[in-house]
């Protein structure tokens, strides 16, 4: 025991010496402390902090006892892609799943699928991308305002075993204030990679007591460019191109809401059409579609003793067909959820603060065709939840919890429904032990229940050529998360360091099935048929015990007050399973840095990441090269109007015109991202 676990201090030590950024961060963050340590720590201090909606409009701080990032306005244009997975994929902690253009999910610190949960202002997006990675998120990047991405204690506040974490998208749809008049945005670009056209309108006002909002979003591409073959190792391959990556998606919304003294209530309507192709010798596509329906509201001092009470429920009308190259429907799957959440925040109780709430969900799952391989199922879950927090001196503790029972019935009966009661605490503290800088310890423990393909699937599926065996006797994961973190929020120099590790039992993986005395894996044909020289990799769903560790460190420097900000970061994720190695599809050591400047009505941005070869594979697994990703911007911002301001802008992406493959992604070896590409727009506000 103890030469395994200094085999492991070792390993990580070894793969530290890499981390040049981090070494940074970590001697920029302390350069001050032995200096500001002696001062007064009797003193009262209140901890800095941030507004974000998450949970409940509180009080929450980046520096409190949970890791936390807001991306908003220019951070959001920036990054802008189709798949919300891409789009994320270079905050530190955060990688994608990268399944061509048109799909891609968040994956935080290793874990994905329902351990990541993807949010619309609060609740969930009522889609299907969390049983397959070719399923995009039901979520326009094109009209969001703000994404939050929170890791940590607050995660319990939207479902169990979140050990990843949160992304909460949001949108202005419901408005929740007046609007002295009306007012939106724009915003056109290009994109040479894809040859990507595609525009975004917004706009908001009221009258009396009433308040509005629309908005629409169109997005169109051609079939992605790349600076070599989609497959090197295939000299058939197209070269300069991925056949079949093009997308076609269109949004549209509208809202109002009824604004008192009180509070608000109101309700929108969205409708999403997304068309788009999944790259490899199938040639299939996808076409999604989904009504969503809204429902939000707020009321100040509910009831003695209480400062607010928020609602929000969405009812999500969702399908997809996923077509043949011929263009007949292979499986049409179709998805009917409703989710919603009511959170109450109540006054100060013994210097005690917080909210308390319940969240429900029902979903009519169904699937129909001849590459159905997941029965149609219902589930619907009920939880209910609290957070608190309380402040002395300089130190900050909070405490939450969660129960949550969850069922899964399938309508084939030779199957048996599954019930599932959850629970999950958590604990923190954070320690402001000079002024600017703090210390964050937190603790969670978690339960999640298995999803229905991991339970139910039984068949051939196309997106990730392999024959899924679900096992309907599987438990619930357990996992115990650890947080510590050092930051520094004040002063010229400002960063944050942390390290995690999360330890779960009955971790729930897919494991390829050795079938024969060859060693060899099972493979199967087209009909299904045990063939070792079959396209279909049959894997099962089974459980072990795992652990995920690593860090991600992040320091900025403002080397010209107002005008130039440097940024350096890194992050590595270790993954391990009892008996089986390395977890597949973890991303690699990344570090890089980046440079804002601006100058009057000029804006620029330069970008460079370094991505290492990824060597740490599983089994059937082959390693990854590593590549240099550059980016540029260059912006000019004038005033039009006394509230309207546009930016004109032109990016230089990939400027070093790299074949970049991602190792997290089923299709690395197909489907690499975008080479050399110019990115020209123009964002407005009136």
């Amino acid at each position: 025991m103890r030469s395994a676990i200094a085999i492991k201090v070792t390993e990580i030590n070894c793969s530290l010496g890499l981390f040049v950024p981090a070494v940074l961060a970590i001697a920029l963050i302390l350069s001050q402390a032995s200096v500001v340590f002696a001062q007064a720590l009797t003193d009262v201090a209140e901890l800095p902090g941030m507004v974000v909606t998450a949970p409940a409009d509180q009080r929450s701080d980046p520096d409190w006892v949970r890791p936390e990032k807001v991306l908003r306005e220019d951070a959001l244009r920036r990054k802008r892609e189709a798949g919300l997975g891409d789009m994320l994929s270079r905050e530190p902690g955060v990688s994608s799943s990268s399944f061509g253009p048109g799909a891609s999910r968040p994956i935080i610190r290793g874990q994905d699928s329902s351990r990541t949960r993807v949010l619309e202002s609060g609740v969930g997006m009522g889609d299907l991308s969390v049983i397959s990675p070719d399923h995009a998120v039901a979520s326009d990047t094109l009209n969001i305002s703000r994404i939050e991405i929170l890791r940590g204690p607050a995660t319990l506040l939207y479902g169990s075993g979140t050990s990843g974490g949160v992304v909460n998208v949001i949108s202005a749809r419901i408005p929740d204030r007046m609007y002295k008049s009306a007012q939106g945005h724009f915003e056109g670009r290009f994109n040479s990679a894809l040859e990507e056209r595609s525009g975004v309108f917004s706009a908001s006002g009221g009258h009396g007591q009433f308040a509005w909002h629309v908005d629409g979003a169109k997005r169109k591409t051609s079939d992605v460019k790349i600076p070599g073959r989609a497959d090197p190792d295939n000299p058939d391959s197209e070269n300069g191109v991925i056949r079949n990556s093009a997308i076609d998606s269109s949004n549209v919304s509208a809202g109002g809401s009824y604004i008192g003294e009180r509070g608000y209530v109101g309700v929108s309507v969205s409708r999403l059409d997304n068309f788009y192709g999944i790259p490899g010798p199938e040639s299939a596509k996808i076409d999604m579609d989904q009504t969503r329906y809204g429902l939000s509201g707020e009321l100040d001092s509910p009831a003695r003793g209480f400062q607010k009470l928020k609602m929000r429920i969405n009812y999500n009308d969702y399908q997809h067909d996923e077509l043949e190259d011929s263009g007949e429907i292979g499986t049409k799957l179709n998805n009917d959820e409703v989710d919603g959440r009511f959170e109450l925040m109540h006054l100060p109780v013994a210097n005690w603060q917080g909210v308390l709430g319940v969240q429900f969900q029902y979903q009519d799952f169904a699937a129909r065709g001849e590459e159905a391989f997941i029965p149609s199922t219902l589930s619907h879950s009920v939880g209910i939840f609290m957070l608190e927090q309380y402040q002395w001196r300089r130190w900050l503790f909070e405490i939450g919890g969660r129960l949550e029972h969850v069922n899964r019935d399938p309508a084939d009966t030779v199957l048996s429904s599954r019930n599932f009661n959850l629970y999950s605490i958590s604990a923190g503290s954070a320690w402001m032990f000079a002024e600017g800088y703090q210390i964050d310890l937190t603790a969670t423990r978690g339960q999640r229940a298995p999803i229905i393909n991991a339970l139910y699937a039984n068949g051939i599926h196309v997106a990730t050529n392999t024959f899924d065996v679900g096992d309907p006797d599987l438990t619930k994961e357990t996992s115990n998360n650890f947080d510590l973190s050092l930051q520094k929020t004040d002063g010229a120099v400002t960063g944050r360091v942390n390290l995690f590790y999360n330890h779960i039992n009955n971790y729930i993986f897919q494991r390829a099935r050795d079938g024969n005395a060859d060693r060899l894996a099972d493979r199967v044909n087209d009909e299904g048929e045990l063939d070792n020289n079959g396209a279909f990799l049959v894997q099962d769903f089974m459980q072990t015990r795992a652990h995920f560790y690593g860090l991600e460190a992040e320091t900025r420097v403002a080397v010209l007050p107002e005008r130039l900000t440097m940024r350096l970061f890194t992050d590595i994720v270790y993954g391990r399973l009892k008996n089986n190695g390395n977890v597949p599809r973890l991303t690699p050591l990344r570090f890089g840095l980046e440079l804002d400047y601006f100058q009057g009505n000029w804006l620029g941005n330069f970008n460079v990441t370094r991505v290492t070869r990824q060597e740490r594979t599983a089994a059937l697994e082959s390693e990854t090269p590593g590549y240099i990703l550059m980016n540029a911007e260059l912006g000019y911002r004038f005033k039009r109007g006394e509230s309207s301001y546009h930016t004109l802008f032109l990016q230089g992406r990939n400027l070093l015109n790299e074949d970049m493959r991602v190792h997290t992604s089923f299709l690395k070896d197909v489907a690499p991202l975008p080479g050399r590409a110019i990115v020209v727009g123009i964002r407005g506000t009136f």
